[in-house]
């Protein structure tokens, strides 16, 4: 499963405004629902929010993973935000967070569910692919930079 294959420009905010956990996680959710034209917005923020209420998905780094299943969506998608100011996120490592992957899947599909979640931790764990994501100035940026990072570790 490839990243940049779940990832559309139309799902890349690259300047978020939230400034808080909360607001973070429905910005991004209303990427997805205006970009994709699919899912309950609401639905989707609880599903996220109750799944962030069990042990927050900022990983450290200056990187969060919200993601939640819910039947509010009828296939995987992703949504990447930025936040040059960062965001309390309740991180493992105290830091703000400025890199977003949220991801939402129906609850039926686990298994692409945690491989997205697998790639995407994979491919953050690179300093330079992380710093690279922070320059970024477009959608078509972030997604190329995505590409070339996973033809290197394909």
């Amino acid at each position: 499963m490839k990243l940049s294959d779940l990832l559309m420009e139309e799902c890349i905010k690259m300047k978020m405004v939230a400034g808080d956990k909360r607001a973070a996680i429905e910005e991004l959710v209303d990427v997805l629902v205006t970009a994709t034209g699919k899912g309950d917005r609401e639905a989707i923020i609880e599903a996220v929010w109750n799944r962030e209420e069990l042990m927050s998905t900022g990983i450290g780094q200056g990187i969060a993973i919200p993601h939640a299943k819910t039947n509010a969506v009828g296939k995987l998608y992703a949504v990447f935000g930025k936040s040059e100011a960062g965001i309390d996120f309740a991180a493992l490592d105290n830091r703000p967070v400025h890199i977003f992957f949220l991801l939402v899947a129906p609850e039926d599909q686990s298994g692409p569910h945690v491989k997205a979640l697998a790639r995407i931790s994979r491919l953050l764990k690179h300093s330079y692919f992380r710093t690279a994501l922070l320059e970024a100035t477009s959608p078509s940026e972030v997604l190329t930079i995505i590409r070339e990072e996973e033809l290197k570790n394909s």
